[in-house]
């Protein structure tokens, strides 16, 4: 059975709204005699804290496979995209994009796809329109992370916010060597995860497909 975590992400949200709902509770249990107000109160707020647990919660996962050449799915969710694109932020050549689209109900942290070097991190300010839009790649909140793998090959990685979502999180340091089981960051709400490859790679998955963060292998590098 897989093991089951809250996000440390969410860790201060939830202790903090256990207290408010517990202390509410409290005191309309005792300064009430009817216990309309109390129920009234208490379905909807127990109901609201177990979405947001639910939203927070983060599988541990182990890749079991070999790591050599392989792209991993950085996150969980549905892939909308995999087309030939220009990419115009750090390769400005042509790149294979696959995107996957995260729904408030999936898992929203965010995995490393590749073995390799953080070659950049950068955060950018933005709108927060639907994440499924082709536009929202350049123009939501984002941050863009670019990985050189163990063989050379650049990859490169965005986190992009969506219509709900407000924050994007990013732990990488540019400079450090992370690993295929490293955590890449944390995406509050609806939002998506840009891959940018070499056209060469071998795409593994298909349009519309649901897709595991670390387990699901998106693709394969020549």
């Amino acid at each position: 059975m897989r093991q089951l975590r809250i996000h440390s992400e969410g860790t201060h949200i939830l202790i903090t709204s256990a207290i408010i709902i517990l202390a509410v509770c409290g005191a309309l249990y005792f300064f009430f005699p009817s216990r309309i107000p109390l129920i009234g109160f208490a379905v909807p707020a127990c109901l609201a804290y177990a979405l947001t647990a639910n939203f927070y919660r983060c599988p541990i996962r182990k890749f079991e496979e070999d790591t050599t050449g392989v792209v991993v799915s950085p996150a969980d969710g549905r892939v909308v995209v995999i087309e030939e694109v220009e990419e115009p932020e750090y390769f400005h050549d042509r790149r294979l994009q696959v995107s996957i689209f995260m729904s408030p109900l999936n898992v929203h942290a965010n995995w490393i796809p590749v073995d390799g070097c953080v070659q950049l991190v950068r955060h950018y300010d933005g709108n927060h329109r639907a994440a499924w839009l082709p536009k929202s790649s350049i123009e939501n909140e984002r941050s863009t992370i670019v990985i050189k793998t163990t063989d050379g090959h650049e990859i490169l990685v965005r986190q992009v916010a969506g219509a709900m979502a407000r924050r994007v999180v990013t732990y990488l340091e540019e400079g450090i060597d992370y690993e295929i089981d490293d955590h890449m960051g944390f995406i509050k709400l609806g939002s998506r995860v840009d891959l940018f490859l070499p056209l060469s790679t071998e795409i593994c998955v298909n349009l519309d497909q649901k897709t595991t963060g670390n387990e699901t292998i998106i693709a394969r590098l020549k």
